[in-house]
Order: structure tokens, then sequence, then C-alpha cells
């Protein structure tokens, strides 16, 4: 059924700082991949609150992780130990099934990013990162320093504190003259999530190990929105086989819980000694808790095969209507769209059906729970056939 847009009884603005676009609809409550709007709409979330859900919404385990800690230990900081953290931090490095075998929690994938990047600096003594144009990285000083177009539109500090080189997305021959013994460090997300779900593919990945072992600069993968399953493998780094010095991770690590880690290789790990990291919340048993109750519940209800099957689903049977192309990994996909992807997901809203945008105007983002099934994929392939192309 196909609606109109409908203002929210509650006005989503009041005492709230008015910084961000709202979608024309209140969600008052949700269950597995469905959104139930204040005026009763069942809506299909293809969105996933940004990559976040990834277990989609009121999922058993996941309730009854917080709710048993949170009855057991609410809060201890760092410097208390606590078996839920070393416990979270193993089955992190496990489900990684990669050489980075030390993890540091955070509230965040850009507080992730933030202290990778000081790592780097600090390791290497070297003043300078590469970046990827298109890239998005966050919203904090060096965060937002190596995310693309934030200068011009609202990164606000008078000065980086590195210098930034950016590179253009799976351009070869720039490695060699855009990364050099100056370069502390790379940071590039696999699969770019704001950038169109662009994926740089094995091919420019292993380019860039090669040319960070060649500098002795580190390699930084932000697997903020692609990481934890969402390709349909642990970490796109997997996908690609391509170890990275450094990893960071959040979004999904939670699926609805703020959490965020940083994965350290061998090098980064040898130099760090007590207080070169902190943090307040990151690591608190709630949010360790939660990590641990999701990577379990993605490894034992085999939800990589499902984010791999459907993805192919998607693409086989998804390209239809405005859509002519897609682009990306797992469930991180993007439709290449012959009208403007906002008008694309605009009238799917109408329809029941909530998708993302990107940073490429051509391109309609998919980031949906890996619940997702083929009911679903035939119900977004129908409302796309009728679509005017």
């Amino acid at each position: 059924m196909q609606h109109t847009a409908a203002s929210p009884a509650v006005t989503p603005r009041d005492h709230l700082a008015p910084v961000f676009a709202h979608y024309p609809i209140e969600v008052v409550a949700a269950d597995g991949v469905w959104l139930t709007t204040r005026d009763g709409r069942r809506i299909l979330d293809l969105y996933g609150g940004h990559a976040v859900a990834a277990l989609g919404y009121g999922h058993p385990r996941w309730l009854a992780a917080l709710e048993a800690q949170a009855r057991q230990v609410l809060f201890q900081s760092n410097a208390v130990p606590m078996a839920v953290r070393t416990e979270a931090a193993r089955r992190l490095v496990e489900f990684s099934k990669l050489p980075l075998e030390t993890v540091f929690f955070v509230n965040s994938g850009a507080e992730a990013n933030e202290n990778a990047l000081r790592l780097a600096c600090r390791i290497t003594g070297r003043g300078r990162i590469a970046a990827l144009e298109g890239g998005f990285h966050g919203r904090t000083a060096a965060a937002g320093a190596v995310t693309w177009g934030a200068a011009a539109k609202w990164y606000g500090f008078p000065r980086t504190p590195f210098d930034v080189d950016f590179l253009p997305r799976r351009d070869l021959a720039a490695l060699a003259t855009r990364i050099s013994t100056d370069t502390a460090a790379v940071i590039v997300e696999p699969v770019q999530g704001v950038g169109g779900a662009f994926d740089m593919g094995r091919d420019y990945l292993a380019a860039l190990r090669r040319r960070c072992d060649e500098t002795g600069a580190l390699l930084i993968f932000d697997e903020v929105q692609c990481g934890v399953g969402r390709t349909g493998y642990p970490f796109a780094a997997n996908l690609y086989d391509v170890t990275p010095d450094l990893l960071t991770t959040a979004k999904a690590l939670g699926a609805g819980f703020p959490v965020g880690a940083l994965l350290l290789g061998a090098r980064a790990a040898a130099v760090l000694k007590v207080e070169d990291l902190g943090t307040t919340f990151g690591g608190g048993p709630l949010a360790c808790a939660i990590v641990s109750a999701v990577l379990e519940t993605i490894v034992s209800e085999g939800l990589l095969d499902n984010v791999r099957r459907i993805s192919r689903l998607l693409r086989e049977t998804c390209v239809v209507g405005p859509v002519t192309g897609t682009q990306g990994e797992g469930f991180l996909l993007g439709l290449f769209c012959t009208r403007p992807a906002k008008q694309i997901h605009a009238e799917l809203l109408a329809r029941d059906i909530l998708t993302g945008t990107s940073g490429d105007p051509r391109v309609l983002r998919l980031l949906p729970p890996y619940t997702l099934d083929e009911s679903h994929v035939a119900r977004l392939r129908a409302a796309l056939a009728e679509l005017p192309r």
C-alpha cells in the first residue's frame, strides 16, 4: 500500500539541536525487520538504523544478555578487571579469524578511529595520513580530518592534527607518489558506506598493504560500517584476504547498544603501556555482554551464510524499475538508479520500505538486518518494479 508523508504526533526538534534531517515517520515500536509508526504503518527496514541493527529488533538473545548483565553488575570502569570484558575481547578475536589479537573497547566508530590514528602517529613519529576520496570516518578531530568533504561542510576546527593526503579510489598509480616515508598511516574503508557502498576490491587493498610495508606506514581498515558480518564474512579483511595493522569497528558490534572496538596487530600492540589509551564508558559490562551475545548469535544462527545468500538474491532480482546495477558487498549494497536516489528513497518509503541514500546521488544504500529473508527481497523487488524508470 502506498502512503503519503504524515506529520509525526511529536515534533522531533522540541528541545533538540536542529542538526538532523528527519524522515516523515515516527517510529514507536519495532520487531524483527519491521518498524511500527505512530499512525500504524508497518515498514520493512532495509536501513537498519544506519547499519546498526544487525540482528533486527527484539532479538531474544540480545535482550536476555542485556537484562542478565544489568541485574548482575550495571557498570564498573576499566580500573576494575571483569570477566565479561575479557570474554568479549576473546570472542571478538576468535570471531575475526585475523592476527589482530589485542582489543581496546570504546564507545563508537569515531572514537576507535581517533585512537587508531593517534597510535599510528605515535608509533611512526610521522605527521601525514593518507585517506581515500569518498571516505567517512567520524566527526571528531582526527577522524573528521580524514573524512572526505568534511573541511568544506562541517569540520569547524581551525586546523587538523596532521597533514592529510586524499587518494583517488582504486587508483593504483597514485600509491607510489601519495604514500611515502612521511606517511604515518593509510586509513581506508574496504567497502565505503557513506561513499555509496563502494567496494575497494582485493587488488587495490593488497596494493595498499604492499605500499604500507614498503614505506613503514600502518594500514588502518575502518570497518565501522562494513565489519562484524555485514559483508557476509567476519570482516572485509577476511573477504579480501588483506590484513591491516589496525582495524576499527562499531555499529553491528552492539547491534543497537553503543560500543566500538580497535583491534591491534603485533606492531601496534607491542608499544602499548599503562595509560597510553583511556576511556570511561568503553568496555563497560553492559556493552561487553552485548558484544558476546551478538557474536555468538551471528555464528550459531548461521547469519554470515544468510547475508551471502540473500545478498546474491538482491543482486540477481532487484535490478528492476529505476535500478540499473549494484555495487558493494553482502548487506552493504548500493543500487544504481536512473533518477536521484533521494526520489527512489521517498517512493519506497511511501510503499512502506525504508532504505538509505549516500554521498553518491545515484546510489540507494541497503543496510538491512542479517535476518532478512526471501520474502523481504520479493517485497523490495515488487516495489521497485512499480516505480517509473
